[in-house]
């Protein structure tokens, strides 16, 4: 099975950054803590100084590593993780802030490996790094890194920076993506996205309203909103045809 038959099934259950309320956000223990509560992950991929893709959503470090502890670093706030060589970030915690325990910070190559190992899919999405790297250097690192692990049909590549997906497609066009979107829908939605050549839509639940689910679906782009924590509006959604929720908390309920 590949990314795009994955999303055939009904009612999928997406595990925001792992099982991050159980475990640390966007680490390999919130990846496997997610096995088998969920039909796949997402996680964010950000760039190193050194050009290294590694898994973190803040564009800077202070929230989820021990990095204002760390003496040698605290003059260098706010930590932007693009100012940090990945031998660096290789010093940092990234668990304790959470449940006391130590994480390393988890690289794309190592979340890919994982997928491959325990054949789950990914929802990677592509931070917007346009003020610091160019386009086309950010998608071709991680369509290599992609290609290397041999994981293209485990992978759906997303982006709130749709230029990203527009490379994507050109580079690599067997590799589903998905354009993310908050605040308010781009003015005459389906042929923008059909000009992105994106195969999901993933909106903001407070943008989502039936009518528009409707119109995707009908134009067949497939549907998965975020973030979804309430039983409740799951159900609604779904019933609206919406393919697929992320969620925060796995273990939501019915």
């Amino acid at each position: 099975m590949n990314f795009l038959e994955l999303f055939k099934k009904q009612n999928l259950i997406i595990a925001h950054r792992g099982d991050r309320s159980k475990k640390p956000e966007n680490t390999l223990t919130a990846l496997e803590s997610s096995i088998g509560k969920c039909d796949f992950m997402e996680i964010d991929v950000q760039f190193t100084k050194d050009l290294v893709p590694v898994i973190t959503h803040d564009d800077t470090l202070g929230r989820t590593s021990n990095v204002s502890k760390i003496e040698v670093f605290k003059s260098r706030a706010p930590w932007r993780v693009s100012d940090f060589a990945e031998e660096e970030l290789q010093i940092l915690d990234f668990g304790s802030w959470f449940n006391g325990k130590y994480e390393p910070i988890l690289s794309l190559e190592k979340a890919l490996l994982f997928a491959k190992q325990k054949h789950v899919f990914l929802n990677v999405e592509i931070k917007d790094m346009s003020h610091t790297f160019l386009d086309e250097i950010v998608v071709r690192i991680v369509l290599d890194m992609i290609q290397q692990t041999q994981t293209e049909d485990l992978v759906l590549l997303s982006s709130f920076y749709h230029p990203y997906l527009i490379l994507c497609k050109k580079l690599s066009s067997h590799i589903p993506t998905a354009a993310l979107q908050e605040y308010k829908h781009p003015d005459d939605l389906i042929d923008y996205l059909h000009a992105l050549k994106v195969d999901a839509y993933h909106p903001d639940d407070m943008i989502t309203k039936q009518k528009t689910v409707s119109a995707l679906r009908e134009a067949g782009f497939f549907v998965n909103v975020f973030t979804v924590n309430k039983a409740k509006r799951r159900k609604e959604l779904f019933d609206w045809g919406v393919n697929g929720i992320y969620t925060d908390f796995l273990e939501l309920g019915t």
